[in-house]
């Protein structure tokens, strides 16, 4: 499955973003979805995961109560909500998807990954 990443931007401290991501080349009905984000000279770092139905859902220590993450399964879409950004949550976005059914948090629990959004926070 191919993914393609979209909706980053330059933001104000404050503000709302809302990320894209979409397959193609096939369904992604059956696999985890997930966001992690990499900002400079940082590790790529687990943001949100949601599972096959969209009723699972978790969160890395810096997304909890301001990021969102959903999916359209009809669409072969997955976004992440994200408000009240601040200037630590400047990175490169990237999505990422498996077929296993638990869901991971690691980078290597994920075979699929897009080409990473860039996110700007200013403040």
């Amino acid at each position: 499955v191919q993914l393609q990443a979209s909706g980053g931007g330059l933001v104000q401290a404050g503000g709302s973003l809302r990320l894209s991501c979409a397959g193609s080349g096939r369904t992604i009905n059956r696999h985890i979805m997930a966001w992690f984000r990499q900002g400079p000279g940082k590790e790529r770092e687990f943001v949100a995961g949601i599972g096959w139905t969209g009723i699972r859902k978790e969160y890395g220590d810096s997304a909890p109560g301001r990021f969102t993450i959903s999916r359209d399964n009809a669409k072969n879409t997955v976004y992440l909500q994200m408000n009240g950004l601040n200037p630590e949550d400047t990175a490169i976005y990237y999505c990422a998807a498996d077929q296993r059914y638990k869901l991971g948090y690691a980078v290597d629990d994920y075979v699929y990954w897009g080409q990473g959004t860039q996110v700007t926070v200013s403040s």
